[in-house]
């Protein structure tokens, strides 16, 4: 920390408990000088001498045939005019980055001007802090940070301004110049070091980051902090990615980390403008400078304080442009009044929405550049599967909120196109809670909700669940038992197709499945609506099926029993076009009771080919 000695007479200044301060001489003091609380009981011509303001108080008295004045609003107090007192009498003061300013403004205060006397305090300081402090990181800090109490007088005086400059100059240094201590809680590896030998050798410097300066300045108040960053933003030198990670780390070191302490009404107004002050300070470029976590968080205290709509607005862009990144932690927004349900599902609906936004006009713009298909562009663009699974993780967290209406559920499902969502494992599982949590709901309104699945984009193990899962409709439990037997016998056809024609080994399972399924799509939707499912069937549908040769004794009767008779109707198609015709038409419901037993043999030899 940088210093300056001024005077050189020793210090005769004495106190008389807390309110009286003296000097002591062989001379009888003649003027009483009253600053705040305090009794300075001092001479009248080494102040007059230095002072042109005491000249006029001390005039003003004798008028008045009084030895008393009183300094009123005396700017830093005591201690302030005591410096100045000190420095008319000669004594030795020593002036630092902490009372510098202070100092600086009790002398303009009492106008100790050169041209009252050459080399007065004015000029001494100004020296001090344009050759010293302004030149050092730290003590430019320092003397920052207390101008807070000395307001307007620092102001007026423009070292608060001087300070910010200095201050906003140095960050823009080339890391590898920057040879001071960087931070207050680091320092720079010493550039030599003793080892018990005695022998000394240089160790290699640690590097500096570009981010070297960002700890430094948290102390500083939000007002003043935000001055530093407008600062440093307007010199133009600063990549966003950095002054993003000094916004983040500012508004860890003071942003309270739970909504009870958000929320406080003690501190409800500070933390409102810190929140909207870091909004403002976000980088122009929206698509770099905070990561996604950060914006989120950001968000959510936004919310909670209550800020402007615009300062959430501009959130809401800012996160859409890196969804992508974006955790389910980060992404559960709590409601507020007076919303009913737990999390606020309409703000992060607009996030999504915004986002697919953007990803379409990019999308546009890739497929107007070259010829590639929709299918290489989703392959080209891993973020909309990484967002994809995301509103998915989402939906299931959601689906516990007994408040959440099933408009909003459907309405956030839906908020992804179907290409973002290759797999419907995690959209099922969201339903699957949905419908446990909200079992008051209709026949109707269960259709409809399960209707968002796509039974083909099911992995076997999501097919399994879903054949011995109550909560869902029959009909929704037929479809998965017959793309389940779809999938088993494009798998049969792979495997023989592949002994007759090396030339088709190219072609894959899925593609074979995805080709059959096609094919059959029509007579699944005629079996389906063939099969009179009521509410009163459950109770037949329940029943334990006694074959215990079917090979599928891990479904539950109800799901074996449509098993047993899809695949007798599937069995048929698969053997010959005669019988698939003759098997398209025939409703299950109508089949023998005596074919339920050759059913349950044909499917047992068949699993036992496939595996």
């Amino acid at each position: 920390m940088k210093f300056m000695k001024l005077g050189s007479k020793p210090d005769t200044f004495q106190a008389d408990g807390k309110c009286i301060r003296y000097v002591t001489s062989d001379l009888a003091t003649d003027v009483t000088v009253n600053v705040a609380d305090v009794k300075f009981h001092l001479h009248k011509f080494p102040l007059m001498s230095k002072c042109n303001r005491l000249q006029k108080l001390v005039m003003k008295a004798s008028e008045k045939n009084t030895h008393e004045i009183d300094m009123v609003d005396f700017p830093g107090g005591p201690k302030a005019f005591e410096i100045c007192a000190k420095f008319c009498y000669g004594m030795t003061v020593t002036l630092n980055a902490y009372n510098v300013v202070a100092a600086r403004c009790a002398a303009e205060y009492l106008q100790m001007t050169e041209d009252v006397d050459k080399g007065n305090l004015i000029f001494k300081i100004e020296v001090f802090l344009n050759s010293s402090i302004l030149r050092s990181w730290k003590d430019s800090i320092i003397v920052l940070q207390t101008t807070k109490s000395l307001m307007p007088w620092s102001e007026d005086l423009k070292i608060v301004g001087r300070c910010i400059d200095s201050i906003a100059s140095k960050t823009s240094v080339d890391p590898a110049n920057v040879t001071w201590s960087y931070t207050y809680n680091r320092k720079l590896s010493a550039p030599e070091k003793i080892v018990e030998c005695g022998m000394k050798y240089r160790e290699k410097m640690e590097s500096v980051p570009k981010d070297w300066w960002v700890e430094d300045i948290c102390e500083l108040d939000i007002n003043l902090y935000k001055r530093v960053m407008t600062a440093v933003k307007s010199k133009g030198r600063m990549d966003g990615a950095i002054i993003g990670e000094a916004l983040k780390t500012y508004t860890v070191r003071w942003l309270p980390d739970t909504v009870d302490a958000l929320g406080s009404d003690v501190f409800s107004w500070r933390n409102k403008f810190l929140v909207q002050t870091i909004v403002g300070l976000l980088p122009l470029d929206k698509g770099v400078g905070c990561s996604c976590s950060f914006l989120l968080k950001l968000l959510k205290a936004a919310i909670l304080v209550g800020v402007d709509d615009s300062a959430k607005d501009d959130l809401v862009q800012r996160i859409s442009l890196k969804l992508h990144e974006a955790s389910l932690k980060d992404f559960l927004i709590p409601a507020r009044s007076p919303q009913t349900t737990l999390y606020d599902v309409e703000m992060v609906h607009s996030i999504v929405n915004q986002y697919m936004m953007h990803e379409k006009f990019s999308r546009d713009l890739d497929l107007g550049k070259s010829d590639v298909g929709l299918n290489d562009f989703v392959l080209g663009h891993g973020t909309l599967l990484s967002v994809g699974k995301l509103i998915d993780g989402y939906l299931e967290e959601i689906a516990r909120d007994p408040y959440l209406s099933l408009a909003s559920f459907i309405d956030m499902s839906q908020s992804i196109p179907e290409f973002a969502r290759p797999v419907h494992d995690g959209l099922y599982k969201a339903i699957d809670v949905y419908l446990k949590e909200h079992t008051r709901l209709t026949k109707a309104e269960r259709k409809e909700l399960c209707s968002l699945i796509e039974v083909k984009k099911l992995t076997m193990d999501a097919s399994m669940h879903a054949a011995q899962n109550d909560r869902l409709p029959l009909r929704v439990v037929v479809q998965v038992l017959y793309f389940e037997q779809v999938r088993a016998a494009s798998g049969v056809k792979s495997l023989n197709n592949k002994s007759h024609d090396n030339s088709r080994f190219t072609m894959s399972t899925d593609e074979e499945w995805e080709k059959t399924a096609a094919e059959d799509c029509n007579s699944i939707k005629k079996q389906t609506n063939q099969i009179e499912i009521k509410e009163d069937d459950s109770k037949l549908v329940k029943k334990n099926s006694k074959n215990s040769k079917s090979g599928i004794q891990l479904l539950p009767s109800r799901s074996r029993k449509i098993f047993d008779k899809l695949w007798v109707v599937g069995k048929g198609r698969g053997e010959n076009k005669s019988s698939e015709t003759s098997g398209s038409s025939q409703s299950p419901t109508s089949m023998i009771p005596g074919d339920t037993k050759s059913s349950g043999s044909s499917a047992k030899h068949r699993r036992h080919s496939i595996s």
